[in-house]
């Protein structure tokens, strides 16, 4: 056994496998059954050994990224590890049907509720104000200010730690569920 086989994955480690799950299964190589348990063997890993072991019948799988044992003695000058950028995330073909995913869908869920509460209040704020000739200001900014302030810092974050990817992953897992749970019914 290698000793880099028996080192503990990071979550990017596991995240970098299960993108290279989902190009599989965009190029046809593994169907949604199969998808489904190779995603939960990577997200389940703790050694790169199980991470390798996910990927080790798929074209040019090599091994997952992460630190790789230096010789000693051995020096790397300039070498970063991890310095990889992550694969956008585009879309996931299933049948004849596609699930849009990536950044657009996770914004989209992270702040459609402040939106819709946006929207209500600029509308009960606009109505009251109509009979009202002095108009003290936008009221709803006590709310909505606030709220988006988090909701800023939220995304952020989310952004920074690649958190679109693993939402749209998700998504699709639960939409390959929902058919199979349908084909099960049938």
């Amino acid at each position: 056994m290698d000793a880099r086989d028996g080192m503990r994955a990071a979550d990017a480690d596991r995240q970098e496998t299960a993108d290279r799950l989902r190009v599989a299964l965009e190029e046809g190589r593994l169907d949604l059954h199969e998808y489904d348990e190779r995603l939960q063997r990577a997200y389940a890993a703790k050694t790169y050994g199980e991470l390798d072991g996910v990927l080790a019948d798929l074209p040019g799988a090599g091994a997952v990224g992460g630190p790789v044992p230096v010789q000693p003695g051995a020096h790397r000058p300039g070498t970063v590890v991890g310095a990889e950028p992550e694969p956008p995330v585009a879309q996931v073909t299933s049948g004849t049907r596609e699930v849009a995913t990536g950044t657009g869908h996770w914004l989209l869920d992270e702040w459609s509720s402040w939106l819709r509460v946006a929207a209500i209040l600029t509308a009960i704020w606009l109505l009251s104000s109509l009979g009202d000739r002095d108009i003290d200001g936008y009221w709803p900014a006590w709310v909505l200010g606030p709220w988006g302030a988090v909701l800023l810092f939220r995304t952020a974050g989310g952004l920074a730690t690649g958190e679109p990817a693993r939402a749209a992953a998700r998504r699709v897992e639960r939409r390959r569920r929902r058919q199979a749970r349908r084909g099960r019914g049938h």
